[in-house]
């Protein structure tokens, strides 16, 4: 059966939302892949170098984490959303190893996906350097549904230094995920998308581990403290030929 779990930290996130003007939320581009794509966390397939990139922002000044640079690409094929992150980082933390550990807690990437513009649910999916996965469904804000699981993933990670042992200097670490498009039939009109479609999601990146983190993101969620989570300042997914 499906546990639900109430999220309780939501009131305070959304009532948290700065009145700040941001501009209109980003758009993306999402390309085909036009090779095929082995998912080991290398990013070093041909289909890749065509893919457009984003590069992650900082919006929150008083986070004391070294501000580190973050790449994602997207791409999809009739069978997967393909997503990337390469991720500068001179000392990895991951100690989570279990499907839905909280990942988060660890250096880890982040995206949000809502293939319905007109409501606010939407997917989770939170990875940690080890290629640990925490999936969810949420019904913002009120109940977010922590035991939902992704069919078909693959996923994987490539370290660029070593894993947990502070003192020396890592150069970073790669991550790739394909997801299969039948896990978005709840919520999507037409999975996998028609090109022309518009998605919405945002992503982001936990970096270093507590006092010292820093929360990165494609959009600006727009909250006045570290909160990646507002379905309204999700940046907009255009997938094309």
């Amino acid at each position: 059966m499906v546990l639900l779990i109430l999220f309780f930290a939501l009131a305070g996130a959304v009532s948290g939302q700065t009145k700040r003007d941001l501009g209109p939320v980003p758009r993306y581009e999402v390309k085909r892949a036009d090779s095929r794509i082995t998912v080991d966390g290398k990013l070093d397939d041909a289909a890749w170098k065509n893919a457009n990139t984003i590069v992650f922002q900082f919006p929150w000044d008083e986070q004391t984490g070294v501000k580190q640079k973050t790449v994602a690409r997207l791409l999809w094929d009739d069978d997967y959303l393909y997503v990337g992150y390469d991720c500068q980082d001179v000392d990895i933390i991951a100690h989570y190893l279990n499907r839905d550990d909280p990942t988060y807690k660890d250096d880890a990437v982040e995206i949000f996906i809502n293939p319905d513009a007109s409501q606010t649910f939407y997917y989770g999916m939170e990875m940690n350097a080890r290629a640990t996965l925490y999936d969810y469904f949420f019904a913002f804000p009120q109940l977010l549904i922590a035991r939902v699981n992704f069919d078909g993933v693959l996923l994987a990670t490539n370290i660029r230094g070593t894993l947990n042992q502070s003192g020396d200097k890592d150069e970073g670490w790669t991550l790739e995920v394909a997801i299969p498009w039948k896990n978005f039939e709840e919520l999507a009109k037409k999975s996998p998308p028609a090109p022309g479609s518009v998605w919405r999601a945002n992503l982001n990146r936990w970096d270093g581990t507590e006092p010292n983190r820093r929360l990165s993101q494609w959009s600006n969620s727009g909250m006045d403290t570290p909160n990646p989570h507002n379905p309204a300042r999700f940046g907009e997914l255009l997938f094309v030929k």
